[in-house]
């Protein structure tokens, strides 16, 4: 799990820097990506690149992972604090999209290093 969570903290560093090369290269190509915002999933690089580049726009979500632990099935839990705010930096209000400040759990599958799927309980 030590490497594993490597490439874990690395995707929340980059995707917290809004750096969409650097979270696109720890994943699958045909990764499956859990669509916080609009439900279902989106798949490989291109998806996850929309998906994000669509989010960043609306709002700015920051992730910090505070707990990291492994599952029987062989994925890795992660609680995470996630705050969303609005692009100016103030507490959301009426949003109409499905983040908001809370404690999730995301799971990550990994495959040879790469995380293949995401999802958020």
């Amino acid at each position: 799990m030590a490497d594993d969570g490597a490439v874990i903290r690395g995707l929340y560093e980059h995707f917290n820097a809004r750096d969409i090369e650097g979270v696109l290269a720890a994943l699958t190509d045909d990764v499956a990506w859990a669509n916080a915002m609009d439900g279902g999933y989106v798949h490989g690089h291109a998806g996850v690149r929309d998906y994000w580049t669509r989010q960043w726009a609306i709002v700015s979500p920051h992730v910090e992972p505070v707990r990291f632990t492994p599952a029987v099935d062989g994925s890795i839990v992660v609680d995470v604090v996630q705050t969303i705010r609005d692009l100016h930096g103030e507490p959301l209000h009426e949003q109409t999209h499905g983040l908001t400040d809370k404690t999730v759990e995301h799971v990550f599958t990994l495959n040879d290093g790469k995380v293949s799927r995401f999802d958020v309980r």
